[in-house]
């Protein structure tokens, strides 16, 4: 996958980008990482890329000229038709499928947007998807690419050691994830469920998706509404139900 960002701020996605997970995507070659300083691509002498808005009003907008020279610039060196994503308040809000979704992709292109907002004609001509990250109002786009970056890039095939990891996920099945225990046994008195430790796989398999339902419907009950239930699964969040 290629991945290129415009931002007024590289110097922010230095240490998200070569770090950790996202560090070692590239290094396999799963991935490739460019930001772009759009600024470069304003067409006046003092590199202004955002102005007042028609009708007036508080903050400034960014212009439509430098993005879209941006955006046809990386496009004029791309293989395939690159996805383009707008982050905005406005957009779609954020979730696992859309990640599974845009991990499909081969290349996808970033803006990352400060002040008041966009020229409208960015998002009607150049964009191919606006996303939200949730609820709430960030200073710029930057952070909400980075978290977009990393759950979609975590995604690609040979980035997790585990190959199970991604698929097991919360989210990635439709409920939140079992709660996972470690050596020791016993820490101050407070002790791993019998099940994990039985060695019999049929038990721990039943204790995990027991307490994947039981988070799901204490911590989240609204995902609930759109998975579909086995039979086992309905009768073990039946007597989640009647135990809590």
């Amino acid at each position: 996958m290629k991945i290129d960002v415009l931002s007024l701020f590289p110097e922010m996605f230095e240490g998200v980008l070569g770090s950790s997970i996202l560090k070692k995507a590239a290094e396999k070659q799963a991935v490739s990482y460019k930001v772009t300083n759009f600024r470069d691509y304003a067409d006046n002498k003092h590199s202004t890329v955002d102005d007042y808005p028609y009708g007036g009003g508080a903050g400034m907008v960014l212009k439509a000229q430098p993005i879209f020279d941006a955006v046809e610039a990386l496009k004029g060196q791309a293989e395939l038709t690159p996805r383009v994503v707008l982050l905005c308040p406005q957009g779609e809000r954020y979730t696992q499928k859309k990640a599974e979704e845009l991990a499909g992709e081969e290349h996808l292109i970033f803006i990352c947007g400060h002040y008041e907002g966009y020229d409208e004609r960015i998002r009607e001509h150049v964009v191919t998807d606006e996303i939200s990250i949730g609820d709430f109002v960030l200073t710029g786009g930057e952070l909400g690419a980075m978290v977009i970056i990393d759950s979609v890039v975590r995604l690609l095939p040979g980035v997790l050691g585990n190959v199970d990891s991604p698929i097991l996920d919360s989210y990635s099945s439709g409920l939140l994830e079992h709660p996972h225990y470690t050596r020791p046994a016993d820490f101050r008195g407070m002790k791993v469920p019998d099940p994990l430790i039985s060695g019999n796989h049929k038990k721990i398999d039943e204790w995990r998706m027991k307490e994947s339902l039981r988070r799901t419907w204490i911590r989240r009950p609204d995902l609930l509404d759109s998975y579909e239930l086995s039979e086992v699964e309905e009768k073990l969040l039946s007597e989640i139900k009647k135990e809590d």
